[in-house]
């Protein structure tokens, strides 16, 4: 019986991140970046649409202006955070769509 030996998820990763071509990486990373900006643009599009600025979202969310940047800039957040500011911009009905197998799912948020 061979004992084997214990490989820690890290180090697995490694490897297999080693045996992709650093040109495939990078492209992956320039695409990421592409994603985290046009969600961003996305953020700050729906609040130019409700013609607020970061400072008047601020005030309504009891935030500073800063966090209201930031939160723009964030690739992750709680729906609850989402459907807050969506509210904030004057956005009504905050859902999200999402297409599974070809049909159109609605999702209120």
């Amino acid at each position: 019986m061979s004992k084997k030996h214990f490989v820690s998820g890290d180090a697995r990763l490694d490897r297999m991140i080693a045996q992709v071509p650093a040109d495939e990486i990078a492209q992956f990373d320039a695409e990421a970046e592409e994603m985290d900006r046009v969600y961003a643009m996305s953020l700050a599009m729906v609040r130019e649409a409700g013609k607020r600025t970061q400072a008047e979202i601020a005030r309504e969310l009891k935030v500073t202006q800063g966090a209201v940047s930031q939160m723009e800039k964030r690739d992750d957040m709680l729906l609850s955070t989402l459907r807050s500011y969506l509210t904030a911009t004057g956005a009504e009905n905050p859902r999200i769509l999402v297409t599974v197998n070809g049909r159109d799912v609605e999702l209120t948020i």
